[in-house]
């Protein structure tokens, strides 16, 4: 029997592909993004550049920009009834 995935990755063959026609390079503004505090965010994770891909669960999700460290952004949303905070790069998140 093969040993079952359990990886942060599984379950994710749908949720992290792109459609045919929308293959290939990304364009250099999606990396350049400028967030400002407070704006909100859709978390939409781009799978040709896995560094920094959201968790799965996360995928979808609306959040508002409350800072930024580094090149990345943190992204503050609710999960259920929790607050949490997601650190994310701007080829994530997608400006709502």
């Amino acid at each position: 029997m093969v040993k079952r995935a359990k990886g942060p990755r599984q379950k994710t063959r749908k949720k992290l592909r792109k459609p045919p026609r929308s293959r290939g390079k990304i364009s250099v503004t999606r990396f350049l993004q400028e967030f400002k505090e407070g704006e909100k965010v859709l978390i939409d994770p781009e799978p040709s550049f896995q560094k920094n891909l959201p968790f799965r669960r996360f995928i979808g999700k609306v959040g508002t920009i409350v800072g930024k460290r580094g090149r990345a952004y943190i992204v503050e949303f609710k999960d259920g009834r929790k607050v949490k905070n997601l650190i994310c790069l701007p080829v994530h998140l997608r400006r709502l």
